[in-house]
């Protein structure tokens, strides 16, 4: 059976998997789900290595990955605390997998097994 869509829908997402990947493939939001693995909490933190990301854009993408349900924010010392869900933890091997494949552009194996070794401290990965 082959699913068909109406001409008004050709220009839609066929399905979540295509949103899901359009969304991914925002400037910036791969970035930004790297950094929360990595431990990033904050506004300010996630605009440190990134000065070319304004603050509008920063803000729409987290206003978007929270309506997504990948993260959630508190308020601390009154400013807002980002952090993954549960829903947002299960990206940590898709990211993974991307930092692996950029390994391969590498010219070292010792960088190669140094960097490895910075993800499983990272807890990118189960080392067990």
């Amino acid at each position: 059976m082959t699913l068909k869509r109406n001409k008004q829908d050709l220009n839609k997402p066929f399905c979540n998997f295509e949103d899901n990947i359009q969304f991914l493939g925002k400037k910036w939001t791969v970035l930004l789900l790297r950094d929360l693995l990595l431990g990033k909490k904050y506004f300010s933190e996630f605009k440190e290595d990134k000065p070319e990301l304004s603050n509008k854009v920063l803000s729409e993408r987290l206003k978007e990955l929270e309506k997504m349900n990948i993260i959630s924010k508190n308020i601390e010392n009154d400013s807002f605390e980002y952090f993954l869900t549960e829903k947002g933890q299960l990206l940590n091997k898709i990211i993974y997998e991307i930092a692996i494949f950029n390994l391969n552009d590498l010219n070292y194996d010792k960088e190669k097994e140094e960097a490895i070794k910075r993800l499983f401290k990272k807890g990118f990965i189960d080392d067990s």
